[in-house]
């Protein structure tokens, strides 16, 4: 009944006309082929993975096979693969028979015999190699990196958000599919140590001084999270008991970084049992949660985030609110381990409703905040300090249907729309309630952005449409326009939506706070405030305020 619902809802807040907000135009065929469910990718539903790949740091080379097992969802006898030069796609094959193969760019379409029966399962193998692309600028223009530790030691990691998993490995590369599990094996030279996602099942010693790390992912994963990191790991384990059961947490610092990762990563422990309270279980028990040292950054690769901030508090020693409260913790452990349960657990289905995973990530900052401080004053200090850091240039939702880079105002403007969310919601009970309630209704699941804003208006019980087509679908921030004379203060909303009518606290006498609902229409109320200094708007909503200038307004 709930999601019948929500479906409803979904209906009466996102229609066609404000889906097309911003369509797309201006992009290329390949965007198009990457980024939509096309005729070469509609009929097959991916099932699992089985992805086997030899790493050779001596020549930067891959080389290793994808067995695809797929269900039949329609007719269909051409199927879209996904690769990026200047890898290559060697062969694909079914049941030990070549099949015929094109290219598009960089979609390989393979043709099939003939069309399979409706709901049958089969598999095809992709035969893989070549030197995959470099990364750039690690993760957010990655690819693969084929570095040394201090001792001279190769030390591989991967990163592809955005770029997508395809920059090193066959697959149905769009965000809107994933494999109901996956195998990950992993060849590398003696002594490098390969970790991946999931659990390591086996260690298997090759001839030619080679060995091979099996990796499972028991739950569903986005392709982007699958990562391949190599080097000289140590590794140490802990469990926790949680409101799952029993979580095991691993943890894979260089050898020469076992100390200050024993230190450091102390962090995560917390980092769980905050996002626990605030989100509901941990999503991948069964799979088990790590950190694994990398040369970039860091990046939520599903049950295995990747960190390289240098075991130091706030983001590479930074503080990014500007308050100092970002000092008190490790940016990277909370923020990309907040992505398992917003990016990974809960999945944008198109990249461009990616606010979906970067603006609730971003405000799981300010949530871990206020786990550590004790106090929501420090949780709202900090998000209304990481304002600094919005352009407001385009809308946080990107046109849907092709491969096209989400704005960078999914993160600090999207985490402060859900904090203005919660002052609107006025009942932290309720609110941590629709937080948990979401990771729970779309567990593990592909969503739209119109289907997780229904949800939270249904739960909410507050009409938000028209505040979520300001927020994130409007580049606008609403402006209360005010005016104050004789003890009677005049407002309204200035550059906002239609029907745009978000209640916000003001004072209305000198140092007391009330709510109310300004319209995009001139409104007066009587105040007890002698001056203009005496007011003020709550800055924990992320609006402007402007003085009108002559007098009270009609």
């Amino acid at each position: 009944m709930r999601l019948l619902l929500i479906l409803l809802l979904v209906a009466t807040i996102a229609p066609p006309a404000r889906q097309a907000l911003g369509q797309a135009t201006g992009f290329t065929r390949a965007d198009t082929l990457r980024g939509s469910d096309g005729p070469g990718r509609a009929w097959w539903d991916v099932t699992f993975y089985d992805l086997a790949v030899t790493v050779t740091p001596e020549d930067s080379s891959l080389a290793g096979t994808n067995t695809i097992t797929y269900r039949v969802l329609a007719p269909g006898h051409e199927m879209q693969l996904d690769l990026q030069p200047p890898m290559e796609l060697s062969s694909v094959s079914r049941n030990g028979e070549a099949l015929p193969v094109r290219r598009d760019g960089n979609a390989w379409f393979v043709t099939l015999p003939d069309a399979d029966p409706v709901g049958s399962t089969h598999s095809v193998t992709a035969k893989f190699r070549g030197q995959p692309r470099v990364a750039v600028r690690p993760p957010w223009d990655g690819g693969y990196q084929w570095e040394v530790d201090s001792s001279g030691t190769p030390w591989v990691a991967t990163s592809n958000q955005g770029l997508g998993a395809s920059i090193w490995w066959p697959n149905k590369d769009y965000q809107g599919e994933e494999p109901d599990s996956q195998r990950i094996a992993i060849t590398v030279p003696d002594p490098l140590r390969a970790v991946s996602n999931g659990r390591l099942r086996s260690e298997h010693a090759n001839a030619g001084g080679t060995t091979t790390y099996e990796w499972f992912v028991t739950n569903p994963i986005n392709n982007y999270s699958v990562s391949v990191n190599a080097g000289s790991y140590a590794h140490w384990s802990e469990t926790y008991e949680g409101e799952g059961g029993t979580l095991a947490m691993d943890f894979w610092p260089l050898s020469e970084n076992l100390a200050a990762a024993r230190s450091q990563w102390t962090q995560a422990r917390s980092t769980v049992a905050c996002f626990e309270h605030w989100f509901g279980p941990y999503p991948f028990y069964e799979d088990g949660y790590k950190l694994v040292e990398v040369p970039y950054l860091g990046m939520e690769h599903q049950s295995g985030v990747t960190y390289g901030n240098k075991y130091a508090n706030g983001y590479l020693g930074r503080d990014l609110s500007g308050t100092g409260l970002g000092l008190q913790w490790d940016f990277i452990v909370v923020h990309e381990s907040a992505h398992e349960w917003w990016g990974n657990n809960i999945t944008a289905r198109d990249i461009a409703d990616n606010w979906v995973h970067e603006s609730f990530a971003n405000y799981s900052e300010s949530l871990y905040t206020e786990c550590l401080t004790g106090s929501s004053a420090d949780a709202e200090e900090y998000v209304v300090g990481t304002r600094q850091g919005i352009t407001n240039s385009q809308p946080i939702i990107a046109p849907h249907g092709v491969q096209a880079t989400p704005p960078g105002d999914m993160y600090n403007k999207g985490g402060n729309m859900l904090h203005t969310l919660r002052r609107l919601v006025d009942d932290d009970e309720k609110w941590r309630g629709i937080l948990r309630g979401l990771n729970r209704e779309f567990r593990h699941q592909l969503v739209s952005s119109a289907e997780i804003e229904a949800f939270i208006e249904q739960e909410s019980g507050l009409v938000l449409g028209p505040f979520f087509d300001q927020y994130l679908r409007d580049t606008r921030v609403p402006t209360l326009e005010w005016a104050l004379s004789g003890g009677t203060l005049s407002y309204r909303w200035a550059d906002v939506v239609d029907s745009f009518e978000m209640p916000i606290r003001v004072t209305t006498r000198s140092g007391r706070f009330n709510w109310i609902v300004p319209t995009p229409h001139w409104q007066v109320l009587s105040v007890e405030l002698n001056d203009a200094s005496e007011f003020e708007v709550d800055e924990g909503f992320y609006v402007e305020s402007r003085r009108h200038r002559g007098g009270r307004a009609r």
